[in-house]
């Protein structure tokens, strides 16, 4: 029998195109898990315990805004204006500025707009963290302050453990991101085409019908919403016997939720015991 942990990216949920109003549905959530983390939200939504407010804000995101972003400029004014209202509600912006972005807020603009007004953005890889840019104004940030944070720290361990532990010696250098590499990737099956990796996953667990598939969500990822992933995976069309092989967990992290003490304790009891009952 077989395991698996996956990391999975489908190019419709995440990819802001004109045109496209999936992503804004599914980082929808993540923004207001974000809004949370930092405290600006109303007293009674900060009063809220994460998950409680989340289910709140996806029953709106899955129903009245996705509904709305469909209508396009079809939504009658009065929809149109308790529709902005909600989503700045949800996600610590301005009605204003939800308003002036036709209710459709880009992710690096949510970065860079949550805590304008004191001069912070925030991560996209766990928007936990918090960093500044060399000017407040503009609608992107120069850098991921998750990145900024984590990335150092996490090459500095791996190169100790390669070459004190395992004993492993090279002149090389190690890059934790390389766009030399990235550019390498072939996407011939995807050209004019978003990327799409689930239905090769749905193909693989069909297939091999007792085959586990582990999912990791952190509620401040905005590189992988869990939003995106729940649509991702209930849009597989897997048998209902084969859905039951899937596993989702949650963790008060982001994209890499293992630098967060307490998630890292929680993912790894997790996944002992998923690959426990897998066995």
């Amino acid at each position: 029998m077989s395991f698996q942990t996956i990391a999975m990216d489908v190019g419709a949920g995440f990819l802001f195109h004109r045109g496209n109003d999936l992503p804004y549905l599914t980082h929808l959530p993540t923004y207001a898990a974000t809004a949370w983390y930092h405290g600006v939200l109303a007293k009674k939504h900060q009063a809220k315990s994460l998950r409680a407010y989340l289910d709140e804000v996806e029953e709106f995101a899955l129903g009245q805004y996705w509904s709305a972003l469909a209508l396009g400029d079809r939504i009658a004014e009065a929809e149109r204006k308790k529709i902005v209202k909600k989503v700045a509600e949800y996600t610590g912006l301005s009605e204003d500025y939800v308003d002036r972005y036709d209710m459709r807020i880009h992710i690096m603009r949510f970065c860079k707009e949550l805590l304008r007004s004191s001069r912070k953005t925030v991560g996209r890889l766990d928007s936990r963290y918090t960093g500044y840019d060399r000017v407040a104004d503009g609608d992107n940030i120069e850098s991921d302050p998750a990145a900024n944070l984590t990335m150092g720290p996490m090459s500095s361990a791996l190169n100790a453990y390669l070459r004190s532990e395992l004993g492993f010696k090279t002149d090389d250098f190690y890059e934790i991101l390389s766009m030399e590499i990235n550019q390498r990737w072939d996407y011939e099956e995807f050209k004019n085409k978003y990327v799409d990796t689930s239905e090769k996953l749905r193909d693989v667990m069909s297939r091999s019908q007792r085959m586990k598939v582990f999912v990791a969500n952190g509620y401040f990822d905005l590189a992988t919403p869990h939003l995106a992933c729940e649509y991702t995976f209930s849009h597989m069309g897997l048998e209902p016997e084969i859905r039951e092989n899937v596993t989702m967990k949650y963790y008060d992290a982001g994209h890499m939720m293992y630098v967060h003490k307490p998630s890292l304790v929680q993912l790894a009891a997790d996944m002992r015991e998923f690959i426990g009952d897998s066995l």
